[in-house]
């Protein structure tokens, strides 16, 4: 997930046992709001609520402009278990999200098929995902596999029996910001 900023500020603002609610969001446009409580030791945790509920972002964060888009027809291609269905679906949209925060979500008509594209305008790395028939296919290039690491965190939730979000637990330190179930 993209780190928090200012996360860490607002955990030492906040006294031992207070609450903080935040909401827990990245370029996917799947968001959470968590329910965090400062521990002593200067950090801070909780779950996340579920639901599919946000509340109102304490600052506006836009993602960064996509700009030209790359040559999609470069890139090595792959056929993939894990379709692009699964951006479809909240949760597993937001699991996503964890593997790809920085990532930005296009669909694009190439060659009579929609394709999902994932791009990644800090890294310029992205990837194309469509299908074929019965089969899922992906393409990507740049210094990220940004689909390899789709593919990883999703069958990670999946081997865990897929929770809910409710079982998921944010941590914050004054090193970043992390995610789990």
């Amino acid at each position: 997930m993209r780190r928090a900023r200012g996360a860490s500020r607002l955990v030492q603002q906040t006294r031992t046992g207070g609450l903080i609610l935040a909401t827990i969001c990245g370029w996917l446009g799947s968001s959470e709001l968590a329910r965090l409580t400062v521990h002593k030791d200067g950090t801070a945790s909780g779950p996340l609520l579920g639901g599919a509920v946000s509340f109102m972002l304490a600052r506006p964060h836009q993602a960064p402009p996509v700009g030209l888009l790359p040559d999609f027809n470069e890139g090595k291609e792959r056929e993939t278990g894990t379709g692009a269905d699964v951006l479809n679906n909240w949760t597993s949209r937001f699991v996503a999200q964890l593997a790809v925060p920085g990532a930005q979500r296009l669909t694009i008509q190439r060659d009579g098929r929609s394709e999902d594209v994932l791009v990644d305008v800090e890294t310029g790395s992205w990837t194309a995902v469509y299908q074929d028939g019965g089969r899922w296919v992906v393409r990507q290039d740049g210094p990220e596999a940004l689909w390899d690491h789709v593919e990883e965190q999703f069958g990670r939730w999946c081997a865990a029996g897929a929770p809910t979000l409710e079982g998921f637990t944010v941590t914050v330190t004054p090193e970043g910001q992390t995610i789990s179930w």
